[in-house]
């Protein structure tokens, strides 16, 4: 078991003497909002009875059961993508975002060697339109990857969302088998003939060659929260509130708790979020990659360890109380890309974190809007790509907001590959696509 698991595993200390907390982030409940609008929920009866049980519980137990508890979690049985649920993801947004996508992948494949074969595994694929657009690349250039032997391996905890990505991105014809004892829980085949597999966990996902894609896959994972104060650091809790039983609020703990031990010790902030899930993702990506090759491009909400309160909720694309009607609104927090590199500890090379609309530029997305509004005349379609460009690229929208974070071999930096069915087998050493300007030779 490695340090991260292990510390994950140790009890809190018992605690029911709890300080009250009334936050002062903008994201926050401040423990004062009416009772009337704090609905009574499945999610919030289910809550209160466990905390009544257990005693106070750390933010990242209530992200992991408000988000994905079996029976009531909010990713388990909705639709929340799109202009009719809770938020709107990039792809969703705009084809140019999942073409370019596809283009930085195949790039480093060619740089790497062009191996014989590769999985492309992706980490909570939303609705499968961002690899429906990334796989219509592949098939346009179909000649440059004819001979390479390409599979899906799409991570998905929620049966939902899985049987949506299914709708998007397999052959009808092709009937889907299903197995919910297994690891592979689903298996099928895309539209253009690629077989695609859906897992539960990441370390079920074969240890091959393969380019791993996480986009507002991280965002998500549970948090726990620290506040610094005279006595050190207090985790942040979720308790009842004494004075209205339907009701949550935020609580200091009154003694040091296992997660502490992920702080570092010159932390300056005065309130910080720890994330060990995704320090355990980081961990077996970066075994993965330094072990068989490939690469990994994270995309998300973040910073590089320099925010503290970036805890919110979203609800019907408005910033919503996260303690109010818990389970109908979905909780995200900004990740810190200075942690996940550091949890890579060495193993491969990290680039970024870079600004999406850096990125996306260059990668060539002015050059691709030329070209598609280049060949329509249609007033409604243009309007459609200028809207898209302008979400993906304004600075106030999610030019600024997301940044891009890629994890390569040492050996890709300084033109070495592995040598296990590559056809080319001393690629010289080129760039990074994105992580530098665009170059036109």
């Amino acid at each position: 078991m490695n340090f991260l698991a292990a510390a994950g595993s140790r009890r809190l200390c018992a605690m029911r003497a709890v300080f009250p907390y009334l936050w002062r982030g903008k994201y926050f409940s401040s423990g004062n909002e009416p009772a009337e609008n704090n609905s009574v929920t499945p999610m919030l009866r289910h809550l209160i009875y466990k905390i009544k049980s257990t005693g106070p519980i750390t933010v990242a137990e209530y992200m992991k059961e408000v988000l994905t508890n079996p029976a009531k979690g909010y990713y388990m049985n909705r639709d929340m993508l799109g202009e009719d649920g809770d938020f709107i993801t990039s792809p969703e947004i705009s084809q140019m975002f999942g073409e370019l996508l596809g283009i930085w992948f195949i790039s480093e494949w060619i740089a790497a060697g062009k191996n014989a074969a590769f999985q492309l595994v992706e980490l909570g694929p939303g609705k499968g339109t961002l690899l429906g657009d990334i796989l219509r690349v592949f098939s346009q250039l179909g000649s440059l990857l004819k001979n390479c032997d390409i599979s899906l391996h799409l991570v998905e905890v929620s049966q939902k969302l899985s049987e949506i990505q299914a709708l998007t991105l397999t052959e009808e014809k092709v009937p889907l088998e299903r197995n919910v004892e297994s690891p592979v829980y689903m298996k099928g085949v895309t539209k253009s003939g690629i077989p695609v597999s859906w897992y539960r966990d990441l370390q079920d996902v074969p240890k091959e060659y393969s380019f791993y894609l996480a986009h507002e896959f991280f965002d998500v994972l549970p948090v726990h929260k620290f506040q610094k104060t005279p006595h050190g650091w207090r985790e942040v809790l979720v308790d009842i509130d004494p004075q209205v039983s339907d009701k949550l609020r935020f609580v200091l703990a009154p003694c040091a708790t296992p997660a502490e031990a992920f702080i570092q010790n010159d932390e300056t902030r005065d309130h910080v979020e720890v994330c060990p899930e995704a320090g355990i993702v980081i961990q077996e990506l970066s075994e993965r990659i330094s072990l068989t090759g490939g690469a990994a491009l994270i995309a998300d909400y973040g910073h590089d360890g320099t925010k503290t309160d970036t805890f919110r909720g979203f609800c019907g694309h408005r910033l919503h109380d996260v303690l109010t009607a818990p389970g109908t609104a979905d909780l995200t927090a900004d990740v810190d890309f200075s942690y996940l590199r550091r949890m890579s500890q060495g193993k491969v090379a990290s680039l970024g974190p870079i600004e999406q609309q850096a990125f996306l530029r260059n990668m060539g997305i002015d050059v691709r809007l030329k070209i598609l509004l280049d060949k329509t005349d249609e007033p409604s379609l243009r309007q459609q790509l200028l809207q898209g460009y302008n979400m993906l690229m304004n600075p106030m929208k999610m030019g600024e907001r997301f940044n891009f974070l890629a994890l390569v071999p040492h050996q890709r930096l300084h033109g070495r590959t592995h040598q296990t069915n590559a056809r080319q087998s001393k690629p010289s050493p080129s760039p990074v696509a994105g992580f530098g300007e665009l170059a036109w030779r």
